[in-house]
């Protein structure tokens, strides 16, 4: 238990659909009994064809026997699609909303920053919501005062610290939010979406800061839908679906199954038809593999040691066309990792065929990327056949699919996953002892 900074069972939240609350603070309150007469008169008895399109269910569950630990000092995101139950989920464990069956416990201090602005007053100068906001969140005023400088310096918005927060734009606002919440050093760290505002520096100042924060054994929870941050910052993620959790594990394995949900082949995609190929009247795509040992076998899932051969066969209709065969690899976090094309000037082998015009017919391209390149994960290939000055003839985005797995000695002699890293390949080094006296 002592090692436990969250423990989360069978969580609940149901929300009831089409109703809200009359009131929440004194003025909705005074406001909800002031317009009672005017909602009265426009009221109207309701008939039965009326009653009929009512929902037979009014209840909505936005979290559904959702249970998990998380440890102290990990760092853990949550992924899923817009409306999957994540924010609700922080809310819950911040406190701002009460589940409606099982329980959520956290062990130490909160901090938490779910939405623009939270917990700040638009009249108030930054300078006021700082402290405002600080308090809110459980500082003392001598530590802001302390930490005041680093927390404007953080947020980058000194020339306008003394301003009224409602001239702030969203994204000045979630910087210094952030930049409060981010300070604080609580235990427990929430963040939902914050690095969806702001500019590119600030997005790399923020990733630095959770780091630094996990550096020194705190625990974050990190809802974001940029993959890429997630896969950079977590030690593991956690996958929700309409409310509950289909998926828990490590970051690639749960990102890979979010990604799995798309349309692409994995290991190969042909087109029998000409008339239903991606192309046009000059040029269409027939078929994209991949293979490994054996040119006959397709080989969706990779061994890390080998060369991984991607072939692509199109159909040329014209006469004398000038084309080129291209690839783009992606990898699981959408990242473009690297794209090559059979054109002799950037090719590492010549192809007979570069720079040439086609005749009428059937042809074959292979690329072959060599083993123990590429880092263990899932990759999509685009397939494109350019034609004269690369113009695209065909362009089929996400065609095919294949998994890597690390099986050789870099799975066995180290035990954890490579993170970060989008090429991994076996360099040579050499070690020499310039003089043994030294030291």
């Amino acid at each position: 238990m002592d090692d436990l900074a969250i423990r989360v069972d069978n969580l609940g939240k149901r929300y009831r659909t089409g109703q809200s609350q009359p009131y929440g603070t004194l003025r909705d309150a005074l406001t909800y009994a002031f317009s009672w007469p005017v909602r009265a008169m426009s009221k109207k008895r309701i008939t039965v064809s009326e009653q009929s399109k009512e929902p037979k269910n009014p209840y909505i569950w936005a979290l559904k026997d959702v249970t998990f630990d998380i440890k102290r000092g990990e760092v853990v995101g949550f992924i899923g699609r817009n409306g999957a139950g994540k924010s609700t989920l922080l809310k819950v464990l911040s406190r701002i909303t009460e589940p409606t069956e099982g329980y959520a416990e956290v062990f130490g201090r909160v901090g938490s920053l779910l939405e623009v602005g939270t917990g700040f007053h638009p009249e108030l100068t930054g300078r006021e919501n700082v402290y405002l906001n600080g308090a809110i969140l459980g500082m003392k005023k001598a530590d802001i005062d302390r930490k005041f400088s680093e927390i404007v310096n953080f947020s980058g918005v000194e020339k306008f610290i003394d301003t009224p927060l409602k001239r702030y734009s969203s994204g000045m606002q979630v910087r210094l939010a952030f930049s409060v919440a981010a300070h604080l050093e609580p235990e427990i760290l929430l963040v939902d979406e914050v690095l969806a505002v702001g500019d590119i520096d600030f997005q790399k100042k923020s990733i630095g800061r959770m780091q630094e924060v996990r550096s020194k054994g705190r625990t974050v929870i990190f809802v974001s839908h940029n993959l890429a941050s997630i896969a950079n910052l977590c030690d593991r993620v956690i996958l929700l679906e309409a409310g509950r959790i289909i998926a828990n594990g490590s970051v690639s394995e749960v990102i890979g199954q979010y990604l799995k949900k798309d349309k692409t082949e994995m290991g190969a995609a042909a087109w029998n038809d000409p008339s239903t190929a991606p192309g046009n009247e000059r040029v269409r795509l027939k078929s994209v593999r991949i293979y490994q040992d054996n040119k006959n076998v397709i080989t969706p899932d990779v061994d890390i040691s080998k060369d991984i051969n991607i072939e692509i066969s199109f159909w040329n209709f014209g006469h004398n066309l000038k084309l080129y065969s291209n690839i783009w690899l992606t990898n699981e976090m959408g990242i473009r990792v690297l794209s090559s094309t059979n054109h002799r000037s950037i090719s590492l082998t010549p192809d007979q065929w570069s720079s040439k015009e086609y005749p009428k017919g059937l042809y074959r391209s292979v690329c072959t990327i060599p083993g123990n390149f590429l880092n263990d994960g899932q990759y999509n290939i685009c397939a494109i056949i350019g034609k004269d000055n690369f113009q695209a003839q065909v362009l089929a985005e996400d065609v095919v699919s294949f998994l890597v797995h690390d099986t050789g000695r870099m799975s066995k002699e180290y035990t954890g996953s490579w993170k970060g890293v989008v090429v991994r390949p076996l360099l040579a080094w050499h070690t020499d002892l310039l003089d043994p006296n030294a030291g």
